[in-house]
């Protein structure tokens, strides 16, 4: 199990979650101007890059994606003030205008 100890808040545990995206990307270079921006915003609310590959090796089933990418957080609200933020928004833009796929936020056991 992965829990996390709230620093703010003795004796307050939390579950962390989990954010995936598995992306077809349609137009590189807008992309990659998100990709510039994204590991300051990501370490300032908290979240980990556990996991970014655009040749993952597909064990069962079909995979018609680019790449996927697995996000760690302490907890869901730390999740949602990271997704939510203003700088977050701001370049969020280029990643949903230069790719598709699912976005899926799991929550650890």
């Amino acid at each position: 199990m992965f829990y996390h100890y709230n620093k703010d808040s003795p004796g307050e545990v939390t579950m962390a979650v989990y954010a995936s995206a598995q992306l077809s990307i349609h137009d590189r270079e807008r992309y990659q101007k998100y990709v510039a921006g994204f590991m300051p915003i990501l370490i300032k609310y908290g979240g980990r890059l556990l996991a970014a590959d655009e040749k993952p090796e597909v064990l069962e089933g079909e995979w018609d994606r680019h790449k996927i990418v697995v996000l760690s957080f302490p907890d869901r609200d730390s999740w949602q003030r990271w997704a939510k933020s203003d700088e977050y928004q701001e370049i969020a833009k280029d990643r949903t205008i230069s790719t598709s796929g699912a976005v899926l936020l799991v929550h650890g056991v």
